[in-house]
């Protein structure tokens, strides 16, 4: 089975960091940690390309090659969505489509083949299981949230990773809180949800052994809302790691109102 995993553009906004990212000769900020992750979750015998079209184009051959799509996209990259799912139909390959714009707005796009939304721990197994059998279903969901102690290592390896500013890296899951300008809680509920300190580490080392030493961004939409296992469990294991590490600085979103700004966890010598 040939897999294509295709990250669609964002448009010239905030949430491109286009014109910014020329000053540094970087194309896009991080590699899409869902889609990676997607693919750690795959069979292993699967073969599997990445086309982030925020730093290369989609090519004719690639959908030849593929026997299917899998698109995962954010609100803000609904129209580059729709061009390529457009793409993927004209060349008569089926699309597997999540993330948070598909489990959203999954009815707003009926060329797609089959959605898998929420989260891939508990419905992408379902879809597998069915794609065996031959019959895969069109829309997998759930109302469950699951725990991240069995999440896998994202595949990095299938990213250009010297087209990124930073890599993103993945805590929690949930935030206790329910602001009215954050659509967090529905998405992904009030409880956090956390992987352990080392699932984290397991995370870093291979990165590090990829060759990576910028920037890690923990995209955690709010690292501090499990605070014990933040500061018994985390802080302790990241500090540990970094000592004589060359590089890769950390960082995270921070909340604050009614805005939000980036605050360093700690920066490496």
């Amino acid at each position: 089975m040939n897999v294509l995993l295709i990250y669609p553009e964002f448009p010239d906004t905030f949430w491109s960091f286009k014109h910014a990212l020329k000053f540094i000769r970087k194309k896009a900020f991080a590699p899409p940690l869902g889609l990676l992750t997607v693919a750690a979750m795959l069979p292993t015998e699967w073969e599997k390309r990445l086309v982030d079209l925020n730093v290369t184009r989609l090519a004719k051959e690639d959908l030849v090659w593929a026997d299917y799509v899998f698109i995962s996209a954010m609100i803000v990259q609904r129209d580059a969505a729709r061009a390529v799912i457009a793409r993927c139909k004209q060349a008569g390959v089926p699309v597997v489509a999540g993330g948070p714009l598909f489990t959203s707005e999954h009815e707003s796009f009926p060329d797609v083949d089959c959605f898998v939304l929420n989260e891939a721990e508990i419905t992408l197994p379902l879809f597998l299981a069915d794609l065996e059998r031959g019959d895969p279903q069109r829309i997998y969901t759930t109302a469950e949230y699951p725990e991240l102690c069995q999440t896998p290592v994202p595949l990095w390896e299938l990213a250009d990773l010297k087209q990124y500013a930073s890599i993103s890296v993945q805590f929690s899951r949930g935030c206790p809180f329910d602001c009215d300008f954050c659509n967090i809680t529905a998405l992904l509920g009030r409880r956090p949800r956390t992987k352990t300190a080392a699932q984290i580490i397991a995370e870093l080392d291979h990165i590090y052994a990829l060759g990576w030493r910028g920037s890690i961004f923990f995209v955690d939409d709010n690292l501090i809302g499990n605070k014990k296992g933040l500061k018994t469990e985390l802080l302790p294991a990241l500090i540990d790691w970094q000592q004589n590490k060359k590089g890769m600085p950390f960082n995270t979103p921070r909340s604050l109102t009614p805005g939000s700004i980036v605050i360093s966890i700690r920066s490496a010598p």
